[in-house]
């Protein structure tokens, strides 16, 4: 049986082309600096965000960290949604690393924040309190359906921050996906903000890896926490070729995931029972009726795999290694599986 993995774009594999790029890594030992492709690299994801500096990571989870870490101190709070990645599906390091406190607001349906909320979150001057220094954001936001946030937004969510003295990081793992559905450059999303993360492991099919970007003095700050974290790697090159691949070659395909996102979405809104949010990237949520759980079980049993969010919400997660007659033949299966109850 042919096996329709929609759990998350993360189970994409290198291209040949990635494979290749890896053997012939010109490499050195990058945490004395001496990596040239890692560093290649980190010039490049700088330069596609608009931003001073990059640091390669292995992951974004790790990204996200030293985003938080390098711009509080402890006993600080950020604030950030109470849907977002980092709240949710990040293991609180920032409390449990960084001592920092996690100020949550409820996001909207589309991702954002409602700013006047952001305001009234920020702490005042009392020893009372912890003090706030840093608000999150997310683009595309996971488990608002892979919403896109604008470009007009996160400038307003920045000024508003600034206002207060705040810096602003973006959790922009998806930021590509971001960009393709908004039609616009990836550092038009990222001029915004202070600092922002982006994976090469999801939609992009690298094999590992995630790139931290912001300024300079920021970078520098965050290497010596990547070092005390563990991240340091050697002969990294090896991997950094695919991300390199993946940010030259990669980012104009995203728009075909899209459509079968918005294919997949269609015809899930055919069974009977099910209500069906209209995807903007390639992420789809769902409920069904009856058992989120149950039916992710009989679906994997069919060959189908989808991950629950929550007791009702079901996540679909289209990529490169999904085509379109995958689609017609998940939402085909899925049919059965209903049928067949």
């Amino acid at each position: 049986m042919n096996i329709i993995d929609l759990r998350s774009d993360t189970i994409t594999h290198p291209t040949t082309d990635m494979r290749q790029a890896m053997f012939e890594a010109e490499v050195g030992d990058d945490v004395f600096g001496e990596d040239p492709t890692v560093n290649r690299l980190e010039e490049l994801s700088a330069a596609m965000t608009g931003k001073e500096a990059g640091l390669y990571t292995p992951s974004g989870t790790m990204s996200n960290l030293l985003a938080v870490l390098a711009q509080t101190r402890h006993g600080d709070e950020i604030i950030l949604g109470d849907r977002s990645h980092i709240f949710l599906n990040e293991g609180g390091g920032a409390a449990a690393f960084g001592g920092v406190s996690l100020r949550t607001i409820p996001n909207n349906a589309d991702g954002t924040l409602n700013l006047e909320l952001v305001e009234q979150a920020v702490r005042g001057k009392n020893i009372h309190y912890p003090v706030s220094t840093l608000l999150c954001l997310e683009n595309t936001h996971n488990f608002c359906g892979g919403a896109a946030v604008s470009a007009a937004y996160t400038a307003a969510a920045a000024e508003t921050a600034g206002r207060h003295g705040l810096k602003v990081h973006l959790d922009g793992a998806r930021i590509f996906n971001a960009a393709a559905a908004l039609k616009v450059p990836v550092r038009e999303l990222c001029a915004p903000v202070d600092s922002v993360c982006l994976c090469l492991s999801k939609g992009l099919s690298a094999p590992v890896g995630s790139l931290l970007c912001g300024s300079s003095e920021f970078i520098s700050r965050a290497r010596k926490l990547r070092k005390m974290a563990g991240g340091g790697m050697r002969q990294a090159g090896i991997i950094a070729a695919a991300g390199i691949n993946a940010l030259e070659t990669m980012t104009e395909r995203l728009a075909d995931d899209h459509d079968h996102a918005r294919q997949l979405a269609e015809g899930l809104a055919t069974i009977p029972g099910w209500t069906v949010e209209t995807p903007q990237t390639n992420i789809v949520m769902f409920t069904p009726r009856g058992d989120a759980e149950e039916l992710v079980n009989r679906a994997a049993a069919a060959g189908v795999r989808l991950i629950t969010i929550g007791p009702s919400q079901v996540r679909a997660v289209t990529h490169r290694m999904v085509t379109a007659a995958d689609i017609t033949e998940a939402v085909e299966r899925l049919k059965k599986v209903v049928e067949n109850r």
